[in-house]
């Protein structure tokens, strides 16, 4: 190491970098966080956007888009841009409600695993192994069936297919962090087994977990829609994005707009959160 690669590495527990918030500042990082912010904006307030009720008839059916109607207008009449902003606090709501579910019992699982071990990490494991053989699709469709179609529902599915991938990684960072020197320095100079995993193994083991959240959250997005796609998320005629796409699909020849513009808002707000994902994650390594 040179003598600035040691500054750094002394400058957190056990060696590691602190995390360069200075790459988040990046113009392409700045973009993919402007548009999410932008969707996270119409699912918090979507009145600030548009004044036009997303279930009220606006003018003609299926007008193509224009300086009236931005996303044109579908076969009842309804504007399309307002059913779309009006969408995201379905879609956007249900994929964060999705990521904490996940977060928190994945979470849950894989630092009880990681940091107690032995028999206990060997079961929880196995239950986790459980979960990611099952398709992720398949294990969606079955808990929704078993708690009923509607959005809060959908969410809570798409959650429990996320637990296995977070109990994975939070174990594997754990287990890393916990192998330290500077944790077992911790353990010898008296400290517990709960202070030191919530002021060493905790901290140091986060990094990885936020950027897969971030990750998952497009990943949610995209789940949520498919099942308002296939009829499972919110029923008519609340706006939402995958059922957006699911009423424009009759009309794909005359009307592709009822179909496009939802499903590019739906691509570009997930590869906005996969971007960002990636930038937390190469920070945390800088």
């Amino acid at each position: 190491m040179t003598a600035i690669d040691v500054s750094a590495a002394r400058a957190v527990p056990g060696g590691k970098r602190p995390f360069a918030w200075k790459s988040l500042l990046r113009p392409g990082v700045l973009v993919p966080a402007i548009v999410l912010l932008i969707a996270l904006a119409w699912a918090v307030a979507p009145g600030l956007f548009t004044s036009v009720s997303p279930n009220e008839s606006v003018g003609l059916s299926l007008q193509a888009p224009s300086a009236e109607h931005w996303f044109g207008t579908d076969a009842t009449g309804r504007d399309l841009y307002a059913r779309v902003v009006y969408g995201a606090s379905q879609s956007i709501t249900a994929a964060l409600i999705a990521v904490l579910v996940g977060l928190v019992f994945g979470s849950l699982i894989g630092v009880s695993a990681g940091a107690v071990g032995g028999w206990v990490d060997e079961a929880l494991m196995r239950f986790v192994d459980v979960l990611l053989a099952i398709p992720t699709l398949l294990l969606s469709l079955s808990v929704v069936i078993l708690l009923g179609f509607g959005t809060a529902n959908a969410a809570i599915a798409v959650g429990v297919t996320s637990v296995a991938v977070f109990a994975r990684l939070s174990r594997s960072q754990v287990v890393s962090v916990r192998a330290s020197e500077f944790v077992e320095s911790a353990y010898g100079s008296g400290g517990t087994f709960f202070g030191v995993l919530w002021r060493h193994i905790l901290p140091n083991s986060v990094t990885a977990v936020i950027a897969l959240a971030a990750l998952q959250l497009g990943s949610a997005i995209l789940q949520i829609s498919t099942l308002g796609f296939l009829g499972y998320g919110a029923p008519p005629p609340t706006p939402e994005w995958g059922l957006l796409i699911s009423e424009g699909r009759n009309y794909i020849a005359t009307s592709w707009w009822l179909t496009t513009l939802p499903g590019l808002v739906v691509v570009l707000v997930v590869i906005a959160s996969n971007r960002l994902s990636r930038a937390i994650s190469e920070g945390g390594n800088a």
